[in-house]
């Protein structure tokens, strides 16, 4: 099914411009290289304000958030030196070289290394060479990777720099949201056609096919990042069951999917009825429609995460569901941070005290889950803004129709 522009009309009070183009439309800008020197003076300051002489980063999100470099960890060290001052220095396989140079978005010295040298050792000179007392190390780190630095460190002892790359991470920049945004108007595309062609006797793999091939046409990078279809009872797991599925009239249907574009990703989940609902169905999903809402409302700066979860939460317990994770109720935390990582800090969940600002991103899937019968699952994302949350799409409407 051909589609250039995401059929649903952002009516909605939160929502922006009347549609959000997608599938053969241009997609937005990329970051641009000075948004990432930003960053990389908006780390040294962090690292200043810590008393961190450096920072070691490692191939995965964080160097991508730093560089621009969309590389993945492997057992080969890749990893930037961040000093506080000074140049930084990308640490490399000598063969990588030339691929490397032209995905890069900043400007560093190399420093390569040839397969059978240590590469460790080399971070550890460029450390100590600088006169770097004080490192951290990217938290998303492997820990063999962390032990052959701290082995070739001696007695320097390496600590997190969390404080540093989620401090940067946690408030997406226009260019950010927008990238979100279009990754979430894709799949909001796909979840509609998906909708619309079920037919009886359809299998959860074929499905999952049909996703991956809807999100590679509409543009996304390299079709689904994942990808969970459950039917009738199995929605009562909240990643499902193993095993291949086959839809059956009156069964509910649950699809949770998701894309990445330039690096940032969507997650949305819809749950529906592939026919007929019972009343104990309609009644719960209205719940929780109801429950996703109070945590979107609840949404005010500075206020902390797990107020958030505290609000879906509370709703759910005066309705005579938990409390607390008890079943049948709310199994998991309410939502997630989200951009370069399918799930990152911080997260709406009892104990995170984490103050709302502007520009942080969350999931709001305050699921119920009715045990050994169905479970009911909305999800949609929000960013956070100075009047408060803001939809990237727009909620289910309905059990039988989710899209109106």
């Amino acid at each position: 099914m051909p589609a250039q522009t995401a059929r649903y009309p952002c009516s909605h009070p939160h929502l922006g411009p009347d549609e959000v183009p997608v599938g053969g439309a241009p997609g937005p800008a990329p970051i641009r290289g000075e948004e990432y020197l930003d960053r990389i003076a908006r780390a040294r300051r962090l690292m200043a304000s810590i008393g961190l002489d450096a920072c070691v980063i490692l191939a995965g999100a964080n160097l991508r958030y730093f560089s621009g470099l969309p590389w993945g960890g492997t057992e080969r060290l890749l990893a930037m030196v961040l000093p506080r001052s000074g140049a930084p220095r990308l640490v490399c396989p000598e063969f990588e070289l030339g691929s490397l140079r032209g995905a890069l978005q900043v400007e560093v010295e190399t420093c390569t290394w040839q397969e059978h040298e240590d590469p460790a050792r080399l971070v550890a000179a460029l450390l100590r060479d600088g006169g770097c007392r004080r490192t951290g190390v990217d938290p998303l780190a492997p820990w063999f990777m962390v032990e052959a630095l701290q082995r070739a460190l001696g007695p320097l002892a390496l600590e997190s720099a969390a404080a540093v790359t989620e401090a940067c991470r946690l408030r997406k920049s226009a260019a950010e949201l927008a990238l979100i945004q279009h990754a979430m108007s894709i799949t909001l595309e796909v979840q509609q056609q998906v909708f619309e062609s079920l037919q009886p006797g359809v299998t959860t793999r074929q499905l999952r096919a049909f996703i991956d091939e809807t999100h590679r046409a509409l543009g996304a990078d390299g079709g689904s990042t994942f990808c969970a279809v459950q039917f009738g009872e199995a929605t009562a797991y909240p990643h499902g069951v193993p095993g291949e599925q086959r839809l059956r009239r009156d069964d509910l249907v649950l699809v949770d999917t998701g894309c990445q574009v330039q690096g940032y990703h969507s997650d949305i989940t819809r749950t529906y009825a592939f026919g007929t609902p019972d009343q104990a169905q309609r009644t719960t999903w209205a719940l929780e429609r109801e429950a996703q809402q109070a945590a979107f409302d609840a949404v005010r700066v500075g206020v902390p995460c797990e107020r958030i979860d505290d609000a879906a939460r509370s709703l759910l317990v005066r309705a005579g569901l938990g409390p607390a994770y008890r079943l049948p109720g709310l199994p998991h935390r309410t939502g997630h941070g989200i951009g370069l990582a399918i799930h990152e800090p911080a997260y709406l969940v009892p104990g995170d005290r984490t103050p709302l600002q502007e520009g942080m991103c969350f999931s709001d899937e305050p699921m119920i889950v009715v045990p050994r019968r169905f479970g009911i699952r909305l999800e949609d994302h929000f960013h956070v803004t100075g009047t408060g949350a803001r939809w990237f799409t727009p909620p289910a409407v309905s059990i039988t129709r989710p899209f109106g």
